[in-house]
């Protein structure tokens, strides 16, 4: 099967990634730390910059804006798992690794990710409100600003969201996140 990728130069993407097997990864701060670094590492080299971000046990979602006239969210992508899987801790690759050595593939992480373009304002609203309820949504937390591995922290601090967003039911779009 052949997958078509949009690629909009400047533009800005929704993503879902996920860990191979769905493996619980990003259970300790140290994981996340390491995935943290990877993201910097490759921001430094090729820049873009992460509007919103949230990362659960066994895959993460985020929205990144792309540089004007720079289409390549691909390698970036590649160079993120790269790069943390060449960092993580060697019992993590180690365990991983025996599970696939037979079929000779990168073991942390899925092969394909999902992506999509965001359209306008609407469309990355309801994406960043996604990104921020989904550890609601998988029952790790009852407040989207309790989970720690996000950026809606951030998002309350600028006075975006209110510190009780997503107490009560929201309404999501069902064409949004795909995981």
């Amino acid at each position: 099967m052949e997958y078509r990728r949009a690629f909009v130069p400047g533009g800005s993407f929704f993503f879902t990634v996920v860990t191979e097997r769905r493996r619980r990864l990003f259970v300790t701060s140290e994981t996340v730390d390491v995935l943290r670094n990877a993201f910097r590492s490759v921001m430094a080299k090729r820049p873009f910059k992460i509007d919103a971000l949230v990362v659960l046990p066994d895959h993460l979602h985020c929205v990144w804006s792309l540089p004007p006239e720079d289409a390549d969210f691909a390698t970036r992508w590649r160079l993120v798992k790269t790069w943390f899987t060449k960092h993580c801790a060697s019992w993590l690759r180690e365990a991983s690794d025996q599970a696939h050595q037979r079929k000779g593939q990168q073991s942390i992480w899925q092969h394909r990710y999902w992506e999509h373009v965001l359209r306008d304002e609407m469309d990355l609203h309801h994406h960043v409100d996604y990104i921020h309820y989904n550890p609601v949504k998988h029952g790790y937390v009852c407040r989207p600003v309790d989970w720690p591995y996000s950026s809606m922290r951030r998002y309350v601090d600028a006075g975006m969201y209110s510190e009780d967003w997503g107490t009560g039911a929201i309404a999501l779009p069902e064409d949004v996140g795909n995981e």
